[in-house]
């Protein structure tokens, strides 16, 4: 009864882990990675979502705004048998493309601009931080595995 309960909420299921470069280069429009899977006992991968994520934080204290954008999602329709104590993994291909603001689009007519571009933004404390999530659908389990990573992006 109590192997039947953890399978189901995924305990001792399967773990799933990012495998990421740590610097991304925003020029090649495309993150390559991979995702490791391991299981204390035999389990089904039916499909996994990898989506790469912007927050863009600006303001200060009160005035403080946070978004966040999904700047590219890649989906896995594949049956993955993840056999019990041994590591599957499975590589990826993530395109994203990058969101500009006004305030970028100005920034990038000459290096002039550029360095007013970035005061601007130093003066509004705009700032962006990216991640790589993924989540895999398991056959049998209420709670699918997930992984979240930060990434730097060289521009």
């Amino acid at each position: 009864m109590l192997g039947k309960v953890k399978k189901w909420l995924g305990i001792e299921g399967v773990k799933l882990e990012l495998v990421l470069p740590e610097e991304v280069n925003a020029r090649s429009g495309e993150i390559l990675g991979s995702i490791r899977f391991q299981s204390l006992n035999p389990q089904t991968v039916t499909s996994i979502k990898i989506a790469f994520i912007e927050k863009y934080t600006r303001g200060r204290g009160k005035e403080k705004l946070i978004d966040e954008y999904e700047l590219g999602v890649a989906e896995i329709h594949q049956v993955i048998e993840v056999p019990a104590e041994e590591a599957v993994e499975v590589p990826f291909r993530l395109p994203f493309s990058l969101v500009r603001s006004n305030v970028d689009e100005f920034g990038k007519k000459n290096f002039l601009f550029g360095g007013l571009a970035l005061a601007a933004k130093a003066l509004r404390g705009v700032q962006s931080e990216y991640r790589v999530e993924a989540e895999a659908q398991v056959s049998g389990v209420a709670l699918n595995p997930f992984d979240r990573k930060a990434v730097q992006l060289k521009v």
